[in-house]
């Protein structure tokens, strides 16, 4: 996997993405220059053909970037963004001004406007790019209505539209296999860091006169956490193997479930060895284990993609091994 682009990104996010201005966007603040640095430097239009102003990457180029998005906690939906304009540039729609959150269920029509309880990324998207009743609608959020979801930090909320100011796109594919990659991307890249800060942590505290982290019950618990972090890590790397800024539905599918059984466990063990330290408002891992809790089931949980894996599995005529090495990884 070529490092480059995830090395710039990790550069970027670094300086714009600070644990303060996270808790600033939390609390209301705006977003607007941290985006801005974002899109300045071209990675929202990374997977978009070159004829169309994009940088033409493949999937797997993109992975890098949605890795370092979900270590820095990027307060902004860029992993969405990139698989968002790839798809309305595959479409031949134009691409909408500012970041773009990718909603595949959730919302729905009710008499003369579109209105979802739960809107994914809204108190910081610029535009709604959303999938009802089978068709694909975008949305700008300044046209919308929107209140938080009363979630302490969520970027997530409630929020409604004028059926004036919605744009059907017309018919078009589910949206649910981007929104599960982008989440699994985000995922990984955020558990990586909370297995970082466990470590540290768990190499710093002293008990009875050594580090915790010497201790056999703590390193068990943190040889757990990296069992399943790196399991996510690869599930990841599945998932971005698609081709023309699309992810195979079952690799999507697959990935997105690996990650969200992952996000409690990595969680707890986490909180387990830091203590009450971790809990705590001034210090960083909170940030990391709110947000994997509530990707875990944004764009559907285990449970949902698990089925969807079943269903799928169930058509196929193959054995098990067989359908692993072959069927699941066919594009659509």
């Amino acid at each position: 996997m070529d490092t480059l682009l995830g090395d710039a990104a990790e550069r970027l996010f670094a300086q714009t993405c600070t644990p303060a201005l996270i808790r600033g966007i939390e609390q209301g603040q705006p977003i607007a220059t941290a985006w801005q640095a974002c899109e300045d430097a071209g990675f929202a239009d990374a997977l978009v053909p070159e004829a169309q102003g994009g940088a033409g990457l493949d999937l797997p180029d993109a992975l890098p970037v949605m890795l370092a998005a979900g270590r820095h906690l990027c307060p902004y939906p860029i992993a969405h963004t990139m698989l968002a304009r790839a798809w309305l540039a595959a479409a031949g729609r134009a691409r909408p001004t500012g970041s773009i959150a990718i909603a595949p269920h959730g919302l729905s029509i009710q008499g003369n406007r579109v209105a979802g309880a739960n809107v994914p990324w809204i108190r910081a998207a610029d535009n709604v790019l959303a999938h009802i009743n089978g068709q694909a609608w975008l949305l700008a959020t300044q046209n919308g209505r929107v209140q938080p979801n009363g979630v302490q930090g969520s970027l997530d909320g409630e929020a409604s539209w004028m059926m004036a100011d919605a744009q059907c796109l017309g018919h078009g594919s589910p949206l649910d296999e981007l929104a599960a990659a982008a989440y699994a991307g985000l995922m990984a890249g955020a558990m990586d860091r909370v297995l970082a800060l466990t470590l540290d942590y768990a190499n710093t505290r002293a008990q009875f006169g050594k580090p915790i982290g010497r201790f056999q019950a703590v390193q068990q618990q943190i040889s757990v956490m990296a069992e399943q972090v790196w399991a996510v890590r690869m599930a990841a790397q599945l998932v971005f193997q698609g081709a023309g800024g699309r992810p195979r539905a079952m690799l999507a599918a697959m990935g997105k479930a690996r990650a969200s059984q992952a996000a409690p466990l990595v969680a707890d063990i986490a909180h387990a060895v830091h203590g009450a330290i971790g809990v705590t408002a001034e210090y960083d891992l909170q940030l990391y284990t709110r947000r994997l809790r509530e990707w875990r089931t944004a764009g559907g949980s285990e449970s949902y993609w698990h089925e969807r894996i079943g269903a799928h599995a169930l058509k196929n005529d193959a054995d098990a091994l067989t359908y692993l090495r072959t069927a699941l990884c066919v594009p659509g």
